[in-house]
């Protein structure tokens, strides 16, 4: 496991203790990419991309994404859960670290303005990039969008309260 500094820690969540100290070869990540368009196959197939179904939710007019978002919390429990009651470790025999986190008020703000953006577009990150590929090509301006947030974030974040 790396050693970090309390000086290299200024903000918890920019460091990832969970980083691999193997090398592989570039071909290792085509099983990211095939991960990633199965990925994107179940998000078109199941509707979650879907602009419709994304309003419907926030209008609160039907239970299918709350149905799909709880199942992918209950699944992130029980995984996490596992991970650490059986130390299963990674397919290369590294071990897993999930480091406890502490509560902030800017997570509050945070998950505000994603969920604005979120219902104002009808895209978060995740279905994003899926939308794009189903030719919803007016969601590029939402992708660049959270690229330049992102960017105006990294550059205030030391200026802004912890």
């Amino acid at each position: 496991m790396i050693d970090y500094k309390e000086s290299d820690i200024r903000h918890q969540d920019a460091v990832c203790t969970n980083e691999s100290s193997l090398q592989h070869q570039w071909y290792h990540n085509i099983k990211y990419l095939l991960a990633g368009i199965i990925f994107g196959i179940i998000f078109v197939k199941s509707e979650v991309i879907s602009w419709f179904r994304i309003q419907e939710m926030f209008r609160l007019q039907s239970f299918h994404m709350y149905g799909i978002i709880g199942s992918a919390v209950i699944v992130g429990i029980i995984s996490v859960w596992l991970i650490k009651k059986l130390n299963i470790k990674t397919i290369y025999g590294e071990s897993i670290h999930i480091p406890s986190k502490k509560f902030s008020k800017g997570q509050i703000y945070g998950g505000l303005i994603f969920g604005f953006g979120w219902a104002i577009t009808g895209a978060c990150p995740g279905p994003l990039f899926a939308q794009i590929g189903t030719g919803a090509l007016a969601v590029s301006v939402t992708l660049l969008s959270a690229v330049a947030g992102t960017w105006v974030y990294g550059y205030f974040r030391d200026k802004l309260p912890h």
